[in-house]
């Protein structure tokens, strides 16, 4: 990288911190079965892995919480969720809720995805409340996806519109925090959780059962 790449590179983060730019991000892991047998068998198992988000809290090591609530916003143990259902996140070390929604699903014989945007807090929707419980901001999207080509089995987490929600309304009185949380502890461990979670969603790691009363 030229000295004029690495100008321009560190003008686009300075602009990513103010929230005046978006990035737009990929993780992805793979497996590799013995037949194509296999990784069909193999994939239905993915796909109970990808919607059981509740699960995800299990894999071990540093990792965030993830906590499944259905469109009224309560707790739920469903391993299917629904369009509108949320997702709250707690990344590790931290008691700070970022919250997502869930606005597409899709099945097929050979994939399955859900995506989520940022979102408000799902008790203060309808409340007047503007505030986007998420350090990212509501455009940006997360799409969680398996897919199955051959014998090999893929998980992915692609991220688009990152953009940091510290301007206006929606930030509320969370924008300082939003960039230190942004360009602080989710830039440093962002990599390792969705390569965690997507090793995790091709069998390449394993989460400990959820036991009666820890949901």
């Amino acid at each position: 990288m030229g000295l004029k790449d690495l100008f321009e590179n560190l003008k686009k983060e300075v602009k990513v911190m103010q929230g005046e730019e978006t990035k737009d991000k990929v993780y992805t892991n793979h497996h590799e079965f013995a037949d194509e047998a296999t990784a069909i068998q193999e994939l239905e198992r993915a796909k109970q892995k990808l919607f059981d988000v509740n699960q995800w809290t299990k894999m071990a090591g540093f990792n965030s919480e993830f906590h499944l609530h259905d469109g009224n916003g309560q707790r739920t143990t469903a391993q299917r969720p629904e369009v509108g259902f949320y997702i709250e996140i707690i990344l590790p070390a931290s008691t700070i809720e970022n919250w997502v929604q869930i606005t597409d699903i899709r099945v097929e014989d050979n994939l399955a995805e859900f995506i989520v945007h940022p979102s408000e807090k799902p008790q203060e929707i309808g409340h007047g409340e503007k505030t986007i419980e998420h350090f990212f901001i509501k455009e940006a999207s997360s799409t969680f996806r398996v897919l199955r080509e051959g014998n090999t089995l893929h998980a992915f987490e692609i991220g688009k519109n990152e953009g940091i929600n510290n301007q206006g309304e929606e930030a509320g009185d969370r924008a300082l925090m939003n960039t230190l949380v942004a360009e602080g502890g989710w830039a440093g461990i962002q990599a390792l959780q969705w390569d965690k979670l997507t090793r995790y969603l091709v069998h390449l790691e394993e989460a400990e059962p959820i036991e009666k009363g820890e949901e």
